[in-house]
């Protein structure tokens, strides 16, 4: 079949000094669903994957004038395999992108006004570029605001304005970095039309990916990032996992990263005829609503700990991740420290019991359970998957029966390993299970978690995802 030309995207090293995301110079209609589906596929994206992303971009396309300049980018979910919530106190997580998300194209304006249009809820939010804006907290809108005024603040001047549609078939708020998404997919549609990547101010503090993936973070989290000053984000205390994953994943690997600052650690395949079973449990967990005290709790207790550390050692260490490798024996100073505490918002269990899930998670867990899963050692691989979920019901306290439920059933019906993910309190489970056995096993776990679980038979769903390709531009 005659196609558009459509460049693949080279192979990239993560660590390379390349600021910007791929692009796959698509040369067709956003609407020609067979030959941009063909594009895709080329991209790395499954046969079947690659056509619903086409859709989804035609879905978009149909929103903006045909005769606007468009551009397009894909911006995919994620899948934390370990790393709960380890990031933003500079530990370690492996992580995937999926091959849900989100199918984002852009129109530049001649005016510095912004129209995000979701479209399959047939909604609209509009505003201009304003380093002033106020978000409306609990609102999808909240997301596409903070990221203007994110950049109207760190890019002054900056006067286009662009019309934006998406379309997703990401399940929202479900631990698979929906808002984060939807987040990227805007910074890089406004930063495509205002060029932001050519400024000084940009060249300074992002010369690579995962330098992106650490200001992404922060306009999310609200922190500084170098010399770009930071605001209220959009209400959480956390970190830039999700958006490493989204901007730097690899296609067939799981990718191994530390944070505070991000940097690339490893990749390891995903055994050959390997793919992740995905199980959202129902319970919905958004970050913006009432998961966002819980989930910022967890957050809270580590930094905790560090204030608890320096106040002690007299040290002025950033994170938990750097006060545990400052002295010899450190951990176990520090929790003799949080057993003698007396805070008002913590009590001493719950400070211990915070750090040492940080510990075992991404001092011993995540190190072992990659070595397993190199030397193709499932059967280690599961064991330290399963104390990772154990440990995050146990000493994080952020499961629920649900996820719980999903997890043991999943191993139970076969799955290598599994485990819940996300920033907890509801959200989903994955579980590594063989490609030609998917089919019947997604069936039975979705059948056996709704006999269960019937009150979440309206918003639980049941899926397969390969590792994906990481965010590119499509045109």
């Amino acid at each position: 079949m005659n196609r558009p030309d459509c460049e693949s995207p080279a192979s990239e090293s993560p660590t390379c000094e390349n600021a910007v995301c791929k692009n796959l110079c698509y040369g067709g209609s956003l609407n020609d669903i067979s030959a941009l589906a063909d594009c895709l596929h080329d991209a790395g994206l499954d046969a079947e994957a690659a056509t619903v992303r086409a859709k989804l971009f035609a879905q978009a396309a149909e929103v903006l004038s045909a005769d606007a300049e468009r551009s397009a980018f894909f911006v995919p979910g994620r899948i934390e395999v370990l790393g709960k919530h380890t990031d933003y106190s500079g530990g370690w997580t492996v992580v995937v992108a999926a091959e849900r998300g989100f199918s984002v194209v852009v129109a530049p304006r001649t005016d510095n006004c912004v129209s995000v249009t979701a479209v399959q809820m047939g909604e609209s939010t509009d505003f201009e570029l304003d380093p002033d804006l106020l978000p409306a907290a609990g609102h999808w809108s909240n997301y596409p605001m903070t990221v203007a005024r994110r950049i109207a603040r760190n890019f002054p001047g900056i006067s286009a304005g662009a019309d934006i549609a998406f379309a997703s078939d990401l399940p929202p708020a479900a631990g698979m970095s929906s808002s984060s998404a939807m987040m990227i997919g805007v910074f890089l549609s406004l930063a495509h039309v205002n060029r932001l990547a050519e400024r000084d101010e940009y060249r300074s503090e992002i010369k690579s990916l995962t330098d992106l993936a650490g200001y992404l973070g922060t306009i999310e989290n609200g922190q500084n990032f170098g010399s770009l000053e930071g605001d209220r984000g959009v209400g959480t205390f956390g970190g830039s996992e999700d958006h490493t994953a989204i901007i730097c994943g690899r296609p067939g690997q799981v990718s191994q990263y530390s944070y505070c600052p991000v940097r690339f650690e490893r990749m390891v395949p995903i055994p050959a005829g390997y793919r992740f079973a995905v199980g959202v449990c129902g319970v919905v967990a958004e970050k913006t609503g009432e998961a966002k005290e819980k989930y910022n709790a967890a957050s809270r207790r580590a930094s905790a700990l560090v204030e608890l550390w320096n106040e002690k050692s007299g040290r002025h260490d950033p994170h938990l991740a750097a006060a545990l490798a400052a002295v010899t024996n450190a951990g176990e100073k520090l929790a003799t420290w949080a057993d003698s505490s007396c805070r008002e918002d913590f009590n001493a269990r719950s400070l211990s019991s915070r750090l040492w899930q940080f510990v075992a998670e991404s001092e011993e867990i995540i190190p072992a359970a990659g070595d397993a899963l190199a030397r193709g050692d499932l059967k280690e691989f599961g064991r330290q998957v399963d104390r990772s979920q154990d440990l995050t019901d146990r000493w994080l306290g952020n499961q629920v029966p649900e996820t719980v439920y999903l997890s043991a059933r999943a191993r139970e019906f076969g799955g290598a390993a599994a485990s819940a993910f996300g920033a907890g309190f509801g959200g989903s489970v994955w579980a590594l299970v063989e490609a030609e056995k998917m089919d019947a096993f997604l069936a039975r776990w979705q059948e056996d978690y709704r006999r269960e679980y019937p009150q979440h038979d309206d918003l639980s769903s049941f899926f397969s995802t390969a590792a994906a390709p990481a965010t590119f531009q499509v045109c």
